[in-house]
Parts: C-alpha cells; structure tokens; sequence
C-alpha cells in the first residue's frame, strides 16, 4: 500500500459504552484535516445512527465475499457481527494526505500496529467498570446476555490497554477530548520536525 509519510493514522481502541464515538465525534469537529474512516458492519443500525455516517452496513454475504477480495485493512468478528476498516477509505484519505482516526477494537488494532508500525494508537479507558456497566444498561440496546457479554471482553480489552501509545481515561468528555487534541496536535508537531530534519 503507497502510503504518504504525511499522513498521520491514529488508531483509537475502547471498550463498548466508554463514549468513544461521541468522543471522536468531538474531535473532528476542533481539528481540520483529519477524516474517520466508517467501519463495515454486519450487525443491525441502533436508533438514531445512520449509514454512510456511523457505519456502512452491509449484509453478512457482502461482507465474506469482501474478506476474499481482500478489501480490508482488519476485520474482526464480534458478538457474531462482522466489523472491518476498508482499504479503499483508508488509501483515499492517504492519498490526499488527510490524517486519518481508525476507531477499531483491540484486535483489529493490533493487525494495524504489525502492518503500520508509526501509526499512534490510543485507548479510552471509562472511568471503572462499574461506570461501563451503567453506561451499557442506558443504552438499553443490548439483552442482559449481551451486556454480560460486553462487560467480559470490556475487561479483556481493558486489560490490554499498556500496549497502546496513550491513555486517556473518560471521565469527564470536554476534558477526554482535550486530551485527544493535544496528542494529535503533538504527534502532527514531532511529524513536521522529523520531516524538516530528514528534508536538511
């Protein structure tokens, strides 16, 4: 894959219900240039979200007869949905050298950080997991199965949080966003002087 060295690719990982979205959402809404690539999902729209914008939901067949095109950056399958970044949206925004936030779960990070080595990855921690829990029965999306469910891989995931770059606890979603910023602004300064260095 041609990929530009201006172009920063952050990965952002976080357990479900730790308002990573909403966080995200926040984000592109303070810093120009940067674009979020929409994950592929087979799993059913909850209400309010909208296709093209949250998700580009597709049907199961659709989505295997991908994986053997080998249209995907990652994939993963979760709670028996399929979940995956799309080649094309992420060499798009490389192309025109956007920098790019990949919001995929632990796994789907991993396979980015093996194949993008200088791409930045950042968890979102809630503030516990007995927030999580009462953030997940809100939603009132997920039977109790499914919540239980949730809440065993949230502490998985969240057990795998020292083998991201940085860790933002969301507590508070002005200040988590803040915190986000500032490392994206941060990582874009140290680019600019590397590229300057290697540039004399």
């Amino acid at each position: 894959m041609n990929q530009k060295r201006e172009s920063l690719i952050i990965i952002i990982s976080a357990p479900s219900g730790s308002g990573k979205t909403t966080l995200v959402s926040r984000l592109l809404e303070k810093i120009p240039g940067i674009k979020r690539s929409i994950s592929y999902t087979t799993r059913e729209p909850r209400e309010g979200e909208k296709n093209n914008e949250d998700y580009v939901f597709i049907a199961k067949e659709e989505f295997e007869e991908r994986i053997k095109k080998g249209n995907f950056l990652e994939w993963e399958k979760n709670f028996g949905n399929y979940y995956g970044t799309s080649k094309e949206q992420f060499q798009e925004a490389i192309d025109k050298g956007e920098d790019i936030i990949l919001s995929i779960d632990v796994k789907g990070a991993r396979k980015v950080k093996d194949s993008i080595p200088e791409s930045i990855s950042v968890f979102i921690m809630p503030p516990s997991v007995e927030e999580l829990e009462t953030r997940l029965r809100k939603r009132k999306t997920d039977q109790e199965k499914q919540v239980s469910m949730r809440l065993k891989e949230s502490r998985d995931e969240i057990a795998s949080a020292d083998e991201y770059d940085y860790l933002i606890i969301n507590d508070d979603i002005e200040k988590a966003t803040e915190e986000l910023r500032t490392i994206i602004e941060d990582e874009r300064n140290n680019r600019k002087a590397k590229e300057k260095k290697d540039e004399e």
